[in-house]
């Protein structure tokens, strides 16, 4: 019988199975606040634009998506976007919008900070190359926690949920897909995780996750 992504008992180890070695957090909604609303509204100011024009232009047209697979390198894809946008559009506006929409999560980093006491850290989220030049400016506080393993899904070529997404940054650092687990607020980006062999965790809530970490001897 399977297991629902949010059940918290579908991690939890039994009999001699160890603990990932190897915990994979998303970034937007989990680690922080991501309010796109925000960010396409932000856009949208710079161009005279209503945000749901901006999520028609950029988001809906696949630009977005285009971006966050690597099918456009960081250049190309300011330049789409100023296109759609009728604008010049260019890293500093890039980093000001999606600022607007960003905002940390004290507690949250607290309890990554512990769970890398236990376990190598690693990020992975579903952005850009415009995203990796950018972490220490956008999140700066999440670099000491994941050092050099914080990851756009634009450097695989590729994104959640293909499974082959979470295998090839496990491999990348060294960890067999078993001994890797994902924690992401979306189910269908478990789901993928889990047919490469991962663990996972659906993430609705801190205490839901830190119930999970407890069970898997995390924290």
């Amino acid at each position: 019988m399977s297991l629902p992504a949010d059940d918290a008992s579908a991690f939890e180890p039994t009999g001699p199975e160890s603990p990932p070695r190897l915990v994979i957090f998303d970034m937007d909604d989990v680690l922080v606040d991501y309010d796109v609303g925000a960010r396409q509204a932000a856009m949208g100011a710079l161009a005279g634009l209503y945000a749901a024009e901006v999520d028609r232009r950029i988001w809906q047209s696949g630009i977005e998506d285009a971006g966050d697979m690597g099918a456009l390198d960081a250049d190309r894809y300011l330049e789409a976007v100023g296109e759609a946008l009728g604008i010049r559009f260019d890293r500093a506006e890039w980093l000001a919008t999606r600022a607007l929409a960003t905002r940390p999560r004290p507690k949250m980093t607290a309890l990554a900070q512990r769970v890398g006491q236990r376990a190598t850290l690693a990020l992975l989220t579903n952005n850009g190359l415009v995203m990796k030049e950018h972490f220490d400016r956008l999140v700066p506080h999440l670099r000491p926690l994941f050092g050099e393993r914080m990851h756009a899904a634009a450097e695989f070529r590729t994104k959640k949920p293909d499974p082959t997404i979470f295998a090839r940054l496990a491999a990348l650092h060294g960890f067999a897909p078993g001994e890797a687990m994902m924690i992401d607020d979306k189910a269908g980006h478990i789901a993928g995780a889990r047919r490469a062999g991962l663990r996972g965790h659906h993430f609705t809530g801190i205490d839901g996750l830190a119930q999970a970490l407890a069970r898997l001897h995390l924290i």
